[in-house]
This record gives structure tokens, sequence and C-alpha cells, in this order.
């Protein structure tokens, strides 16, 4: 089963500007644990880090005249989405339990992707 794991925290970009180099190893360490642990379970399809928000480019639902593109992410938020893996695990369940290794600073979510139907 696929998963997304998307990945945000508060002012990411910010914060890993003025981390030690010691906190970027730490936190680097944290990414290939993840890693390993879900290639031991499943496998790891694709993972990014993402640019920061405002070369973000938002395509809305327009009128007669197309879609209007803003600037910026979809929505205005703190925490910024600063990166994703995309991994293939068994359950939902392996998909938390791997996501847990990921740094503690960060909010994870964990979206299975849907499958789509066979005509």
């Amino acid at each position: 089963m696929k998963f997304l794991v998307l990945m945000a925290e508060e002012n990411t970009w910010d914060r890993w500007n003025a981390a030690t180099q010691s906190e970027r190893d730490a936190m680097m360490s944290q990414l290939g644990e993840f890693a390993a642990a879900v290639e031991k379970r499943g496998t790891l399809l694709a993972g990014e880090a993402l640019r920061r928000p405002e070369k973000a480019r938002t395509l809305r639902p327009g009128d007669h005249d197309g879609r209007r593109v803003t600037e910026g992410p979809f929505a205005e938020t703190v925490e910024q989405l600063g990166g994703f893996y995309l991994v293939d695990l068994d359950d939902l369940g392996t998909a938390v339990e791997t996501a847990r290794l990921l740094p503690d600073a960060w909010t994870i979510e964990v979206r299975p992707i849907a499958e789509m139907l066979e005509s």
C-alpha cells in the first residue's frame, strides 16, 4: 500500500539555516533511520525536500477567464510543508510506526494513496 508522508514544521527553513552542524547532522541521521526502516519493511519510492513556500505558485479555481495564479502555498499557515516521502508499506500502522522515526519537531501526516479503480 502506498502512503505519502508529509513533513511540516514551524519556520522550517529559518530553523535549518540557524541550526548548528551538529543539529543538522542529527536530523540527517534521523532521516537516514527512517529511510532504512522503510526499506526494511517495504519500499522507499521517493523523497524530497521542498523549497521555501514563497517559491510556490498556487492555481486557484477561476471564472470564465480561467484559473488565478497566486504566489505561495495553498493555505497560509505557521507550519510550512518542508518535504515528503512516498513509501510502499504493508499497512497504515506500519507507515505510522516508521514515521515516528522522523524528527520530533515536525508535524507528520501519513496519508494513504487512493488506488484507482480498474475499468
